[in-house]
Order: structure tokens, then sequence, then C-alpha cells
């Protein structure tokens, strides 16, 4: 409760004095920039640069309950050394009861296109796990594919570097990470945290006293040589880690090979969006002998959306109409004995408003028809939701 209260006050004040003005009406992909990249290109003259996102959320599902909810609130706080060396951080409250670190990293800058980069950082993998202010995408909540096959917010701990080639109009990442935990326990009582149902969200370390035998690779290329469009080519490679006392047994770790492609693009009054992630793991026929775990060798996810601004393009404020459809399948494939579980073969149609009465403030509604490919009914969805960013 002390920490919460703390973060609270520290958060009213940083609200009170925000050094940085976030303009979250910026539609043209290449132009838009995440909490991390503002805090770096914004603070010209300043050493402090402050600021602050979160989102309130309203869901009802068909036949249940609706849920109030806090989501988020998520406090910036950078730190300018000298003209090369910047300080980044993001302290997250979700719900109002967790306090986590989401980014803390110092990043050095060699050239005008060439940056170090160490810390607890995003993994670049498609476009929500790095844009996900709630004012840079349409729907209350973010793309079910980026929270089921793309675990976000997906971060770790690794180094790595960051720049571009400006004369081929490409940008790139480059990290090496610590990976996802697999097992727990001890060789008499192994426990798996991976699941067929959210893949390898369960294995995210965030930072916290991460377990690392072997690091992870992760890299992506942005292409923004066609005016209004950016596309994106992600990739993420390793081995996930086990704790001591149960590495050394037969299926403790599995592989990963994770590749995603995104594409955004802007004209005028008219935006699309959409996404393509497929992940291969090996060994998990050993893995779930070993854990009694259901986890699929293959994970794929995708989704395509389309919005349309219904007020003029002169206007500041926007009202943005659009529809979404993904499909996301942690059991893309299954290996050994193991039955694919067609409710894991997921679909969400998604169609709503997203109304940015001012820079910063979005004001959202949407519905959601649900389905899988198993006979079990899924409630549709109704949701609402406010979000600010600065």
């Amino acid at each position: 409760m002390k920490k919460i209260l703390v973060l609270s006050m520290v958060l009213f004040g940083a609200i009170l004095n925000a050094q940085t003005v976030r303009d979250s009406i910026v539609t043209d992909p290449q132009q838009q920039m995440n909490a991390a990249q503002t805090i770096l290109s914004g603070n010209y003259g300043k050493k402090v640069t402050i600021g602050a996102y979160g989102e309130i959320t309203y869901n009802q599902p068909e036949g249940d309950n609706g849920e109030l909810d806090v989501q988020r609130l998520v406090l910036l706080v950078g730190y300018k050394f000298n003209d090369k060396t910047q300080f980044v951080s993001e302290i997250e409250l979700e719900h109002v009861e967790e306090v986590f670190v989401e980014q803390a990293f110092i990043n050095h800058s060699i050239s005008d296109n060439v940056s170090l980069r160490g810390g607890l950082m995003l993994v670049p993998m498609g476009i929500i796990n790095e844009y996900h202010e709630p004012t840079t995408f349409n729907g209350v909540e973010r793309p079910a594919v980026d929270g089921v096959i793309v675990p976000s917010t997906w971060r770790e701990i690794g180094v790595g570097v960051t720049g571009r080639f400006p004369d081929a109009s490409i940008g790139y990442q480059a990290y090496v990470f610590n990976g996802f935990k697999s097992t727990i326990g001890s060789e008499d009582a192994v426990s798996g945290v991976l699941s067929g149902s959210s893949g390898l969200r369960g294995g995210r370390q965030k930072g916290i006293k991460s377990t690392v035998d072997s690091p992870t690779f992760s890299t992506k290329f942005d292409y923004y040589g066609i005016p209004g469009l950016r596309l994106g080519l992600s990739g993420y490679f390793g081995k996930t880690q086990a704790e001591d006392d149960v590495e050394q047994l037969e299926g403790a770790n599995i592989g990963i090979a994770m590749v995603g492609l995104d594409a955004r693009y802007a004209f005028r009054q008219f935006t699309a969006r959409g996404q393509f992630v497929y992940t291969g793991l090996s060994d998990t026929d050993a893995y779930n002998t070993l854990t009694g775990k259901d986890l699929g060798s293959a994970l794929q996810g995708y989704y395509f959306e389309g919005a349309y601004n219904l007020l003029p393009i002169t206007n500041e404020q926007r009202l943005y109409a659009f529809a979404r459809y993904e499909n996301y399948d942690t059991h893309a494939s299954v290996d050994g004995d193991l039955e694919r579980n067609d409710a894991f073969n997921r679909s969400d149609v998604t169609t709503g408003l997203s109304y940015h009465i001012s820079p910063g403030v979005v004001v959202k509604g949407d519905y959601q028809f649900r389905s899988n490919n198993s006979d079990a009914d899924v409630a549709n969805r109704l949701n609402f939701g406010i979000g600010v960013w600065f």
C-alpha cells in the first residue's frame, strides 16, 4: 500500500509539472513515436523529462457482469546526462494494485544514426509491443494477437544497438536478451510455466530476478521509403531458461524461433495496419512429458485493420470508425501424442469508434464478436475506454 501511495504522489506531481507534449493524432506511421522515443527526442535544453500514459476500461461480456478497471497508469521519467547519454524509465501501476518497472535503460549515441542501449527494454516484435500507448491504437483492448502470440507487454534485460541507414530508408534494432523461463522447482517436483492456452506468456521474466542460462537474440528492421507506409520484419531466436535445480532434466528447456511481419499505412483520412507472427517451438514433446503441460509446437496469429476519420481532415479532433479481424492459434501445431485443441484456435472481429477529443486524449467504444473452432460458446463483448498520453 505504501508503494502505491508513493507512486501516486509522484505521478500526481508529474501531471502538475509535465515537461512533454504528446501528439497522439499523428497518423503517419513514419512520424509516430512511442513513449521511449519521445523522451529521447523531446528533451532539448532539459535534464529531466516527465510524462505519463494510462487507460481506464469497461468490459461487458454478454450474459456476465461487466468489469471496470484502471488497467494501467504509467509514469515516464527520462534524464539527459549529456548530448550523447540518456536514461529512460517507465514505472507502471496495473489494476491499482501492482507496481512494475516496464523499461529502464541507458541510451548512448555513437553517431547521428547509431546508439547503444542496455537495461530493461521492450522486445521489438510486431507493432503493439513497442507502440502500446492507448492513444496510438484503435480498440479499447489491444489486439489479442499481441497478448497471446506476442506476450505484450514483453520486456527483458539485455544490451544491443539501434539505428538507421538513411540512404536505404531502413531502421534497425539488434539485442541480446535473457529468455523466457520455462520450468521451476526441483528435480523431484518440476513445474512448467508455459501452456497450450497462453503459449509463452507465463514465461516472461520482466527483469524480476531473471534466470539466465543461454541468451537470446532479437532483431527488427523497419522500412520507410514509401510515403505513408512503414513495414517491419522482426525475429527472436534462442532457448528458454530453467532454474539450476531442473535445467539438466530432459525437456526442461525448449527452443524458440519467432518471426513477425507488420505493416502500417496512412493516406489523408484512411489508416490501415496488419501483422503476422509465427513461432516455432522445439522439444515441446519432452517438455510436456516432464511438466504435464499441453504446450503446442507452433503458435501463429495475424490481424488486419482499417480505419477512416469521419471528421474533416482540417479538424484537430478526429473520429475514427474502424474494423479489425484477427485469428490466433496457440496449437497451430503439436508434437508427440498431444492432441490439437480447437478451442485454442480463436478469432475476433472488433468494430467501433475512437474519438480523439484533443491531442493526447481518446475516448473509445467497440463491440467484439469472439469465437473459436471448438463447440464451446465464447461470449461477445462490449467495451468502452478512456486513454491519455502526455
